[in-house]
């Protein structure tokens, strides 16, 4: 599809998304030039009315949007992407610019703590240090956690078992990222099969 840029006097409106979280984070705008630069880098690219020149999101923070997916709605006057942030997306440190901290769940915000824990090779991190151990060792650990919650599914107490559950999800969730998945992915998998019962 082509985008129409003549409409808005070479800008159209981009709204811009969380790709795990499906969260709405910002509204920007571009012209073809920004759009081409955007394609070309796999970063979000914007063109400032303010500074009235070509902006990369993150140039000076560093919380970069990585573009997912781009889409052009059914006028092709606007862009909807789907990027992962890299930090908050706005300017006053908020995850998004509409004042809104919820997004489509707390998995998804955890699952996002855990990557940049990881991807900042955080030290101090439990999560990086299992991570860092390699694929195996990961891997045990959810068998580890798994037994457990079995174990406390035999008996009675729900406050072990919810324990239990909870450390099963967050070792989960870093053995997806050791195999280089996510929750999306996983949801994608089983919306396909839902469609199939």
């Amino acid at each position: 599809m082509k985008i129409d840029f003549n409409k808005g006097n070479g800008l159209v409106p981009v709204v811009i998304q969380n790709a795990n979280t499906l969260q709405v984070l910002m509204l920007g705008y571009m012209n073809d030039e920004a759009y081409q630069k955007t394609l070309l880098e796999n970063k979000v690219t914007f063109f400032s009315r303010s500074k009235n020149r070509l902006w990369t999101k993150g140039e000076e923070s560093g919380n970069t949007l990585m573009v997912k997916d781009i889409k052009i709605d059914c006028d092709n006057d606007t862009i909807l992407i789907s990027a992962f942030p890299k930090g908050p997306t706005c300017h006053t440190g908020a995850t998004t610019c509409f004042n809104d901290e919820t997004s489509k769940g707390f998995l998804y915000q955890l699952e996002d703590t855990i990557n940049q824990r990881i991807d900042d090779n955080d030290e101090k991190s439990y999560t990086n240090q299992l991570y860092r151990k390699g694929i195996n060792k990961v891997a045990q650990k959810v068998g580890e956690e798994a037994v457990e919650l079995v174990i406390e599914a035999k008996d009675n107490d729900p406050d072990l078992f919810k324990n239990e559950a909870a450390d099963l999800m967050y070792h989960y969730l870093i053995l997806l990222k050791a195999k280089g998945f996510n929750m999306a992915d996983i949801e994608d998998v089983l919306k396909g099969r839902a469609g199939n019962k």
